[in-house]
């Protein structure tokens, strides 16, 4: 039986044992301001909690071990130490527990995230695995000036660049079917989607989708989006089939043929998208990566 000092506290060492934390880890978050002693004896300094604290900390240990940041804990803390109606009455009860709610969803969020994240690249390399370093086959082509319509935003981060990719892609196909681009039954060339992105990635990334118009509506884009024109040149082409999430590989080997050869790329990389993702297979979709071949080097 756990002994107690004044019958209402326990030493810092019954409280560790009884909250199944460690005394470094306790000090720690009274440190950090997580879950103060109930009292500290100004002669010894020695530490005593109060047993019912150990709900809190027995909170903060379960919520550490399933990766929650500290500034996270401390809010969902925050809330179970606040008694109902703490805030001058105005709060409806249960709010405290909505707002840890929404706390925790956001940091499952950010693990769904970041386990998708580490799912692509598991797949990443199984493949360089399978088939070894990235290679493919590297054609120079000259491609003329379009005009084009375009949406434009900004990646948060690398691991953001798809979904941003693709929620730019909704938008702009959107956008063209409110538009009279024409009978898609006519026999007309089908609209071509060209994603660009820059070489060199920051944590911030900026992302262009464009759609190249027809020639009666060079002028006259889909609402919503600008007009712009593509510059011509010539470019370094590689074809990538399969997921998108893979186009880093080819990408990679695009830019290796690039540098092997002394050129450094004279602008974005672009993805000319040759299926429609939402009727083919992943395994069977085709993209155009492109690069503006600039001087060699030197």
């Amino acid at each position: 039986m756990l002994g107690r000092v004044n019958d209402d506290l326990l030493s810092i060492g019954q409280f560790a044992r009884l909250a199944r934390l460690s005394v470094k880890q306790l000090r720690n978050y009274a440190d950090l301001g997580l879950l103060e002693p109930a009292w500290v004896d100004p002669d010894s300094g020695y530490r005593y909690y109060r047993a019912g604290q150990a709900r809190a900390a027995l909170a903060i240990g379960l919520l550490r071990s399933l990766d929650v940041p500290l500034a996270v804990v401390a809010t969902v803390i925050g809330f179970m130490a606040s008694p109902p109606g703490d805030a001058g009455g105005l709060e409806e009860p249960g709010v405290e527990d909505r707002r840890a709610a929404a706390a925790l969803s956001r940091v499952r969020d950010d693990l769904e995230t970041e386990l998708a994240r580490r799912r692509r690249t598991l797949r990443t390399l199984e493949r360089i695995l399978e088939g070894g370093l990235p290679s493919a086959e590297v054609s120079v082509v000259r491609e003329p000036p379009h005009r084009v319509a375009l949406l434009r935003d900004v990646a948060a981060s690398p691991e953001h660049i798809g979904a941003v990719t693709s929620a730019c892609v909704a938008r702009l196909v959107a956008a063209l079917r409110s538009f009279p681009l024409g009978d898609p039954g006519s026999g007309g060339e089908p609209v071509r989607l060209i994603g660009l992105f820059p070489v060199d990635v920051d944590d911030a990334v900026p992302i262009t989708v464009a759609a190249v118009l027809p020639e009666r509506h060079r002028d006259d884009p889909p609402p919503g989006t600008r007009p712009d024109i593509l510059p011509g040149g010539t470019f370094a082409r590689a074809v990538h089939a399969g997921p998108y999430d893979q186009i880093s590989l080819t990408a990679h080997a695009l830019l290796a043929w690039c540098a092997e050869r002394g050129h450094p790329p004279a602008g974005p990389l672009r993805e000319v998208y040759v299926d429609d993702p939402a009727v083919t297979p992943p395994e069977r979709l085709v993209t155009h990566l492109m690069i503006p071949l600039a001087d060699p080097a030197g």
